[in-house]
């Protein structure tokens, strides 16, 4: 094994052995090191990126316990954890956070830089369906997979529309289109077009006529959409 090599795996190894159970003594001050300077919650203690988006419904880039605290003094009785159920400290971290403030931690998972799998999406609207309000849905920044989740709820929850419910996936918000996080605008942008031709609701068409694989291998190719 390379020099290189080696030491790409001791980083590994050594990153790791911070990522681990907050809540089994002992590991609390490892788990908080994992989470400020390798899930970057040090920026996030002063950046929130939380916004209401409508009416008892909010986004946001991961809490911290104290933004926990905060959310929970609004009334905010859910949270929406687009990351997916882990094991790591991040979330753990926040399962944590959450049982001892009260409140209720729902896990959907959405991808920042792929086309997520249909069933992934249909969750997160099956979950708008009957999450109570107010909830606030975060992902790690609150860039990506919120914004995109929160142009779903415009679009499916309050009939906006696709232009509109866009709006979401901005500059504002820290998301960058011409990066490989733009496949989720190509998602909304192809549903768009879709819906122009012939009218089909977003969470029929994700069910029946959305192709994660071939929209991606669209987007790699900068394919045009066409309307």
């Amino acid at each position: 094994m390379s020099l290189g090599k080696r030491l790409k795996h001791w980083e590994r190894n050594w990153r790791h052995s911070f990522n681990v159970d907050p809540r089994i003594a002992g590991n609390e001050r490892r788990a908080q090191i994992y989470n400020d300077w390798f899930d970057h919650a040090i920026l996030r203690r002063v950046w929130t990126n939380f916004f209401q988006i409508a009416p008892g419904v909010y986004r946001s880039n991961q809490p911290t316990h104290r933004r926990f605290e905060k959310i929970k003094s609004m009334g905010i009785t859910h949270v929406l954890n687009l990351r997916g159920q882990g094991t790591g400290a991040a979330h753990l971290t926040e399962k944590k956070s959450c049982q001892d403030l009260g409140l209720t931690l729902i896990n959907c998972q959405l991808s920042a830089r792929q086309a997520a799998p249909a069933e992934n999406i249909l969750q997160v609207i099956e979950t708008f369906k009957t999450i109570p309000h107010p909830f606030v849905m975060h992902c790690k920044s609150g860039a990506d997979r919120a914004g995109f989740a929160s142009a779903i709820y415009l679009i499916t929850m309050q009939g906006q529309s696709v232009q509109q419910a866009r709006k979401m996936l901005a500059v504002k918000y820290a998301h960058l289109r011409f990066t490989k996080t733009g496949v989720l605008d190509y998602i909304l942008r192809s549903y768009d077009a879709s819906n122009s031709q012939q009218e089909i609701s977003f969470e029929d068409w994700i069910r029946t006529a959305y192709d994660p694989q071939k929209l991606q291998t669209d987007f790699n190719n900068r394919v045009p959409i066409l309307s």
